[in-house]
């Protein structure tokens, strides 16, 4: 069932696109369609349960959005926040069938992990797709933690805010770890929420001084974490 549900996904955006020729530069139905896709599947895997805590925004302005990593199942609990935004992803996922396919016809980003103009052209897609009004979403963490405490976070995402001079806006993920873990591709039986935080300014901040920002989006997403913690085990 998720297979199928994936697979109308695509055939649903080849088909939009096909209608929007032209008038969606920024692929918001097509992404749409994947990310509710993606919601749908959760529905679908018997394993997951899945869901938004609290309030959401349902649309963005221009903003770095960026959350802890925890799992591959991450994405699949992100969509159910009801605004589109585009994601960077490694450029060996986009080779994926169906799941791979679906995020280039999203205008999602591919990275190449360690390659220098890789990266500078990632971070320009960026710049070109905030500068259109669309939030992009980063993870960090550069990949997924192997247990509940955060990785370091590294300075793109921030250095990418401050640069285009838009707030980051953190969420947190918490209860995916078991649902996809790391270095495995079986589902695992679990219950996790994604929750949304408050936007940080970026004005006026030297993008070579970025701890206190980093500090700063750290902290509302452990405060994030430990109210979906209490939520669950309540």
């Amino acid at each position: 069932m998720v297979l199928i549900s994936a697979s109308f996904g695509l055939f649903c955006q080849v088909l939009i696109l096909m209608v929007t020729l032209g008038r969606d530069r920024n692929r918001i139905l097509a992404g749409r369609i994947f990310r509710t896709s993606a919601v749908i599947s959760a529905k679908l895997n018997p394993l997951w349960h899945f869901s938004l805590l609290g309030d959401a925004p349902r649309e963005l302005g221009p903003m770095v959005v960026i959350s802890n990593h925890c799992s591959h199942s991450d994405s699949f609990l992100i969509s159910h926040v009801p605004w589109e935004m585009k994601w960077i992803g490694k450029s060996s996922l986009f080779s994926i069938p169906i799941v791979g396919w679906s995020m280039s016809l999203s205008g999602d980003i591919p990275l190449k992990r360690g390659q220098k103009t890789s990266v500078e052209d990632t971070m320009a897609a960026c710049k070109a797709y905030l500068e259109r009004g669309v939030p992009v979403i980063i993870f960090p963490e550069g990949t997924r933690s192997e247990s509940d405490t955060m990785l370091p976070f590294k300075d793109g995402a921030f250095r990418l805010a401050v640069e285009a001079g838009v707030p980051i806006l953190p969420i947190a993920v918490e209860g995916t770890r078991l649902a996809l873990p790391k270095h495995d591709w079986r589902f695992g039986a679990c219950t996790a929420m994604v929750t949304v935080g408050e936007p940080i300014s970026t004005h006026g901040i030297d993008p070579d001084e970025l701890e206190a920002l980093k500090a700063s989006a750290r902290d509302q997403i452990t405060r994030l974490r430990s109210t979906i913690r209490e939520h669950l085990a309540g």
